[in-house]
């Protein structure tokens, strides 16, 4: 062997070594598989929501490994259970995280909940892919491991709310809000709203997380001759709220942001919840969908778990299936960094679900700023609006 021939070895040798080397650094990615870690609520107030999102997300990745993975890799979800409480979130990113190598946390739901797991992740440089919340939070300030898909909660009622109080002739606003993270990010959209229409809530309430009675907020609402209510509300504060109202004869017109928007509310609180309006940004998968392709994948998912799927369902899909995209782009060596640079370059388009248009890039990891309004009509949800960016309404 000449000493050409045996220099070009050694290189080749050396750089197998450092590719080896760099997948065993990495957490989470061995030769066939990628760990993903996910938290969701599975036991508290939000376990409608949380249940769906594993649901669909573990349709995905049944999906993607029978079509052979990743780049030849294997999709494994863990899942833990954060009851809606950020010290269980915080606890359940630890395990995951620290116990179990996870290469990603993805779709984790729950303001607060990330707010508490987000630096144990990032001190093990592990990305927060897609979390089910719509707080800036998510995005903001910029960070290399912060992606973000839904338009915010305060964009969402920004925007939405001063269109909407035109349309219905509303003279007194008022709002219901979650006392956290979350209920605060709709207050604060809903006051710039108003804002710019030089107009004031008339009364604010609010509840504490987990909380069951809401007749003493309605009738304060109610004593104050609200004509239209803002709820920074999610699945149960909905329904209660809007419960208690229509049986104290308080009809006002409810609206609510993604967080409300779910087949959940109409299925458990019946009638009385017709007419509530919500944002949303994917379209709730009915199994009488008109629609075939969203039709046969809610018939494939109720075949799956024997229950119809909700739009949290479809949350967790679309989490799932933008990852392996991503993941698929960053190659073989798949590493936190080459699955950054493949996200700042990512687009993903609409699909079935009726999702806007995605980006990403180094400086802007909201991946769509646009939303819409929908209405329970007859018990179903109803697109009543077209996609607005938040960017186009200053």
């Amino acid at each position: 062997m000449t000493v050409t021939n045996l220099l070009k070895k050694s290189v080749f040798a050396l750089a197998a070594m450092l590719t080896l080397g760099a997948q065993a650094q990495q957490q989470g990615v061995s030769k066939d598989e990628i760990v993903i870690g996910t938290i969701q609520d599975l036991s508290g107030p939000l376990a409608g929501f949380g249940k769906q999102a594993r649901s669909g997300m573990q349709l995905a990745v049944a999906e993607i490994n029978e079509q052979g993975g990743v780049n030849g890799r294997k999709l494994k979800l863990l899942v833990e259970d954060n009851g809606y409480d950020p010290k269980k979130a915080l606890l359940a990113a630890q395990k995951l995280v620290n116990q179990d190598k996870i290469f990603i946390m993805a779709g984790h739901i729950g303001t607060a909940q990330n707010m508490a797991a987000m630096p144990v992740q990032f001190e093990k440089n592990v990305v927060n892919f897609f979390p089910i919340t719509a707080a800036r939070e998510m995005y903001e300030p910029l960070d290399r491991l912060k992606y973000s898909f839904a338009a915010t909660y305060y964009d969402q009622m920004r925007i939405t709310l001063p269109a909407l109080i035109k349309e219905k002739g509303a003279k007194k606003v008022c709002t219901m809000y979650q006392d956290d993270d979350f209920g605060l990010e709709v207050l604060r959209g809903a006051e710039a709203g108003l804002k710019s229409m030089n107009m004031e809530f008339v009364e604010k309430t609010s509840y504490k997380r987990g909380a069951t009675d809401f007749s003493s907020q309605i009738s304060k609402l109610q004593a104050s001759g609200c004509d239209m209510v803002v709820l920074g509300t999610i699945i149960r504060e909905t329904i209660g709220a809007i419960g208690t109202a229509r049986k104290l004869g308080f009809n006002p017109a409810f609206v609510g942001t993604s967080a409300a928007y779910t087949d959940l509310i109409h299925k458990i609180g019946g009638k009385a919840m017709d007419g509530l309006y919500a944002t949303m940004t994917v379209q709730n998968p009915y199994l009488d969908e008109a629609s075939q392709p969203i039709r046969f994948w809610a018939n494939k998912y109720k075949t799956m778990f024997n229950e119809d799927p909700t739009v949290f369902s479809v949350y967790g899909y679309i989490i799932i299936n933008s990852f392996a995209a991503a993941a698929a782009k960053a190659g073989k060596n798949l590493t936190t960094d080459s699955f950054i640079k493949a996200m700042d370059k990512l687009v993903i388009e609409p699909d079935m679900f009726g999702g806007a248009k995605a980006t990403y890039s180094a400086t802007k990891r909201l991946g769509s700023d646009e939303s819409r309004l929908s209405q329970i009509q007859d018990g179903k949800w109803k697109v009543v609006s077209g996609y607005v960016s938040a960017s186009s309404v200053k």
